[in-house]
């Protein structure tokens, strides 16, 4: 595929976006940027979630990840369902009972301003880099394919990526992404299903002949139930994935301002139970992609990188296959990426203005110009994480991402649920103290746990090891005799 064609189809695909932005974003307020004026239909807001919830992370690294972890991660895709189920039922009434814009509004409210301000940094930093790694994806791989041949830099790669997805959120914030993520998420599971056609067609399969190959493949094993000290073992992937979810989707103010935007409540919650039941079919067909990409390298001669990211756009992007296959690979991979960031540039922002600038006092004016300028900081710091994985990257992206947000979301799932479940009150001012002290405990225990747990490796139940780790540091910390209704 040339990188011209590329070009063009780049050009093609933001003119529209700017187009769908041009008729979301009139008449936009501060309201309709942070909650959409709560008047989105929910069925809008989960299919926009999925797009967000796939990234290019998803596009690329699920399907290479097959060939070391076969189909164990629809262990943890089960796991969300019942992440989904606590979010629905236990995190979205609180949420709209007190009516909030940023989530993390009601930490000050249950406990006070320490709490309140890390949740919404440890919200900001674990965001920030979760982007940051989605978007270097693409990027690295738009560099590789197009514009390394042409002489681009790679920072101005970035930048450009960064400032058109800037510019067609920068008016209508939430209004406006429901419905770029909402084609981009279309555009992707299109782009995912055309290219299982075509990749079958090379190796000469019909449907059954799709199913049986994939399901005679060795690559297609789901279950690990042999070593609890396997990373992979069914309840660390059920449970690390029910945990993931409340915490990077339910305590997580990018996912969760989409579904603040609903008109209702009810709503709220029948988009969370068809949004969850629908990351079922989607990721298997992520996984089905990754044994038929092995299948036809194995099939074609075609040697497996050392990093298994890889293998979708080699073969994608290097003439292996017909070039309609590459088209469709870009498309699906910037679709992938772009619901995903522009999504999280409109939750950084909002959290960032709400959270830490303080602007509840504003007026509307003062307020927007603040909103605007935020925007813009934002995807200049996001920029300048890109390119410091660029300069410093080495490892499995996914598995990245996750572990990052192992250490990062866990605090929050702390707090929340001391918050909510408990009738005690913090100390405060030391819970920044014990919200950096539980990530460090985990990482240290999670660097030796093969020496000191008998050859036990963590997975992503991290999570909730994390989480209890600050429970147990806040109850121990807790104001003694001081008791308060639950908010």
């Amino acid at each position: 595929m040339s990188s011209t064609a590329i070009i063009i189809l780049i050009v093609c695909y933001f003119t529209a976006l700017f187009i769908i932005s041009y008729f979301t974003s009139r008449r936009s307020d501060n309201q309709s940027f942070f909650i959409g004026n709560r008047r989105s239909p929910w069925y809008l807001v989960a299919i926009a979630m999925i797009g967000t919830s796939i990234s290019g992370v998803t596009f690329i690294s699920v399907p290479g990840w097959v060939g070391t972890s076969q189909f164990s991660y629809l262990q943890m895709v089960l796991g969300y369902l019942l992440g989904y189920f606590v979010i629905a039922n236990v995190l979205l009434p609180l949420y709209y009972r007190l009516q909030l814009t940023s989530i993390y509004t009601y930490l000050d409210k249950r406990f006070g301003f320490y709490s309140y301000k890390t949740g919404a940094v440890l919200f900001l930093v674990s965001r920030i880099i979760g982007s940051a790694f989605r978007l270097f994806i693409v990027s690295s791989v738009l560099q590789l394919t197009v514009f390394d041949a042409w002489g681009i830099p790679f920072w101005v790669t970035v930048t450009a990526t960064i400032l058109l997805i800037w510019l067609y959120t920068r008016k209508g914030g939430v209004k406006t992404v429901l419905w770029t993520d909402t084609f981009q998420t279309i555009t992707m599971l299109v782009a995912v299903i055309l290219t299982i056609f075509f990749i079958a067609k090379e190796l000469h399969l019909n449907f059954s002949g799709i199913v049986s190959t994939i399901s005679h493949s060795e690559l297609s094993r789901i279950w690990f139930f042999d070593d609890i000290n396997n990373r992979f073992h069914f309840l660390k992937q059920f449970f690390g994935g029910a945990f993931i979810t409340i915490v990077m989707t339910g305590l997580d103010q990018d996912q969760m301002q989409k579904n603040l935007s609903c008109r209702s409540y009810s709503d709220a919650k029948k988009n969370m139970y068809w949004y969850g039941f629908a990351f079922l079919p989607v990721n298997l067909l992520f996984l089905s992609l990754g044994v038929l990409l092995y299948k036809f390298a194995e099939v074609k001669g075609i040697s497996i990188p050392a990093q298994t990211d890889n293998l979708f756009p080699i073969i994608a992007t290097q003439g292996y296959i017909s070039p309609v296959v590459g088209i469709l690979f870009v498309l699906g991979l910037i679709s992938a990426a772009y619901s995903s960031a522009d999504s999280a540039l409109t939750a950084l922002t909002t959290s960032f203005t709400i959270d830490i600038l303080n602007t509840k006092d504003m007026d509307e004016a003062t307020l927007q110009k603040v909103r605007k300028r935020v925007h813009l900081m934002i995807s200049a710091v996001v920029v300048a994480v890109i390119l410091i994985f660029n300069a410093f990257n080495d490892r499995s992206v996914i598995d990245s991402i996750f572990t990052v947000a192992g250490y990062t979301y866990g605090p929050l799932l702390g707090l929340y649920a001391f918050g909510m479940f408990t009738r005690f009150q913090t100390n405060d001012k030391l819970v920044p103290l014990i919200a950096l002290l539980s990530p460090i405990i985990c990482l240290l225990l999670s660097t030796y746990s093969k020496e000191l747990f008998g050859g036990y490796e963590f997975g992503f139940e991290l999570v909730i090891l994390n989480g209890l780790l600050t429970f147990t540091g806040l109850y121990f910390t807790r104001r003694k005799g001081v008791k308060i209704p639950k908010v």
